[in-house]
């Protein structure tokens, strides 16, 4: 009783259902895996699973967090460890679902975090130093000392790129190879790993798309107007869904003109997601055929968990 499912994936690709009626086929409970939906509120911006969604499957590690709090990767794992092995206790499976593939990866490779490596002098620094460069001269910086890292990281993701030159500064070491010296004792789970993949990426697009239409149907413009007012919360003012609509609120740019620039961003985010997800090889696709209806893709899940754990 030490096996864990995993599902993952980019955003709107369908993963809360899933999930969800994995749970209800194998008898298991969802453990959140996005960074965004920890935080008590941007129930919207980050897509929670609504009570109806969840249809009585309990989720965990969802909705605990003030956004002014911090929250670190070592801290999702410690977490996550200890919601997991309280789901198996009870004769359930732990199902880990979300988009955060750093969360995911930590905690499937039982990463253990040196949190002394800290220097918040040196973080503001760096900050100051992309506000007044650009994002893409943090990531060269990134790049001069530790192009293993800099090779896997966005130049948008300011923040692990921040992190990764704070490792370097503080230990040394680069933070691959912190990476690799901490993962010399395997993860006591066993895990089956899967990731939602269209065939025709025109359908994730349309997704997309659509979900975007439908958050602001359901108050997003509120949601984001709310987070933009309060200046104490730095990461959760970060979300995507919330800071693409700041130049409305700004007077800068039209509403229409903010909610197209959210898809933009939203569809390349899931693009980043994939590329992620495919990196892994641990991690076996479920592919979604144009005219795959729900069932079958939970059938082609099961076949691929099946396999790994009842073979």
């Amino acid at each position: 009783m030490n096996r864990i499912i995993v599902v993952c994936g980019p955003t709107a690709s369908g993963k809360t259902a899933l999930a969800v009626e994995l749970a209800k086929i194998y008898g298991g409970e969802v453990i959140s895996a996005d960074s965004m939906q920890i935080y008590t509120d941007m129930d919207i911006a980050s897509a929670k699973a609504t009570p109806e969604e969840q249809q009585g499957i309990p989720h965990h590690l969802m909705n605990f967090l003030e956004p002014t709090e911090s929250f670190s990767v070592a801290d999702y794992v410690g977490l996550c460890n200890e919601k997991a092995r309280e789901i198996i206790a009870r004769g359930k499976i732990p199902i880990i679902c979300g988009g955060t593939g750093l969360y995911i990866s930590s905690f499937v490779d039982n990463i253990e975090f040196d949190e002394s490596e800290q220097d918040f002098e040196f973080r503001e620094k760096m900050r100051k130093f992309a506000e007044e460069n650009g994002a893409a001269a943090l990531l060269e910086k990134l790049r001069e000392v530790d192009p293993e890292t800099a090779s896997t990281l966005h130049e948008n993701n300011i923040g692990r790129v921040i992190r990764a030159l704070e490792v370097y500064k503080t230990t040394g070491h680069t933070i691959a190879e912190a990476k690799r010296n901490s993962r010399k004792n395997p993860s006591p789970f066993e895990f089956a790993m899967i990731t939602l993949e269209y065939a025709d990426r025109e359908q994730l697009k349309n997704r997309i798309n659509k979900r975007v239409d439908r958050m602001v149907e359901m108050g997003l413009v509120d949601e984001a107007r709310a987070c933009f007012e309060q200046k104490n919360r730095p990461t959760a003012a970060q979300a995507i869904g919330c800071k693409e609509l700041y130049p409305y609120f700004r007077g800068e740019k039209t509403l229409a003109e903010c909610i197209e620039e959210l898809k933009l961003r939203t569809r390349q985010y899931a693009k980043r997601q994939m590329t992620w997800f495919r990196r892994d090889k641990r991690i076996i696709p479920v592919v979604v055929e144009p005219n795959d209806n729900f069932q079958q893709i939970v059938e082609k899940a099961r076949s691929i968990i099946d396999e790994k754990f009842y073979k």
